[in-house]
Order: structure tokens, then C-alpha cells, then sequence
């Protein structure tokens, strides 16, 4: 499992799972797709996304010709920091 820096946001309990609370208390539902529309984070392993509204929140990244797609804000710069590797967890 792969771990980035916590110090720029929090996962609640041990994965971003905790981003699902409903919009009424100011967090964004990134489980709101239908199955064509989900994956997972490349950072976060296992952590699921929806890619429609990842997209939305401009939570993705390109790379080598592939679309990436974040479950929460803090996944973004830490996938940047080594694209290879995080890219690597989706294969």
C-alpha cells in the first residue's frame, strides 16, 4: 500500500471513504456514479470514485494517454510527485 501526506487534508477514519457524507455537510458524495462510472484512486488504493463527479471537481490527472481520477484533493499532488508509481496501482 502506498501513503502520501496527510498534513494538507483528512481521510476521517483510514481511507478518503470518509468524503462520502452527504453534501449537507459540506463534503462532496465522489461515490455517486453507476457502475460504468466508478474506479478507484491510484493514490489511495482501493478507494472508490466516482469519474463523473472527480470530473467535475477537477480531481483527475492525464498521464501517458489515461485519465487518473482522485478521491479527494490531497491524492492529486501526491500523484504528481511520482505518476509512474501511482500509475503502476492501476494496472
Amino acid at each position: 500500500m502506498t501513503t502520501h501526506d496527510h498534513g494538507t487534508h483528512d481521510h476521517g477514519a483510514s481511507t478518503c471513504s470518509g468524503h462520502s457524507t452527504p453534501a449537507s455537510e459540506g463534503r462532496i458524495n465522489l461515490l455517486g456514479g453507476d457502475r460504468d462510472d466508478m474506479t478507484t484512486c491510484p493514490v489511495m488504493v482501493g478507494s472508490a470514485v466516482s469519474k463523473k463527479t472527480a470530473e467535475a471537481k477537477g480531481l483527475f490527472r492525464d498521464y501517458e494517454g489515461e485519465r487518473y481520477y482522485f478521491c479527494c484533493a490531497g491524492c492529486g499532488p501526491a500523484f504528481d510527485s511520482n505518476p509512474a508509481l501511482y500509475a503502476a496501482n492501476m494496472a
